[in-house]
């Protein structure tokens, strides 16, 4: 059972993000998932004007538009590791040090490659098979979801 500290600090985490969901399931099978409301957004027309005549312009309210479609991260035939769970991401142990890994850094498998924070504890995150690093798909620090990819490898 998730107490009330925790989900305050869940909610605080989702407004504080771009996120639009967040879902974390505990061990024991309970589960919390919060999403931010989608603001409205309004669609205008506008009517080019003729013999200095304006016809009214209609307007067209949509409760929720299409984002553009992602760019896909591995179009290049590259695997990906994956946030295996919602944090943030860290890049290194600790402020100031260096990465643990970086493009063109080989890993083997079992090697950690960054460590996310979630509720306060520290998850090193490896490597699941060995390959080359090809591109880091996240900033030091942001908040990543479950499934997102954070590494480019081959």
């Amino acid at each position: 059972m998730y107490n009330l500290d925790e989900i305050k600090e869940f909610i605080s985490l989702l407004e504080d993000s771009s996120l639009s969901v967040f879902e974390i399931q505990k061990e024991d099978g309970s589960k919390i998932r919060l999403e931010k409301a989608q603001p409205a957004q309004q669609i205008v027309n506008t009517i080019p004007v003729a013999n200095g005549v304006a016809a009214p312009a209609p307007v067209v309210s949509a409760v929720e538009s299409a984002p553009a479609a992602p760019a896909d991260p591995v179009a290049d035939n590259s695997k990906t590791i994956d946030a295996p769970i919602v944090g943030v991401f860290y890049a290194a142990s600790a402020p100031g040090k260096a990465p643990y890994v970086s493009a063109g850094k080989k890993v083997k498998k079992g090697d950690v490659v960054c460590i996310i924070e979630a509720m306060k504890c520290m998850n090193e995150i490896q490597a699941e098979e060995d390959g080359e690093i090809v591109e880091v798909l996240v900033k030091d620090g942001e908040l990543v979801e479950y499934g997102q990819p954070l590494f480019k490898i081959n």
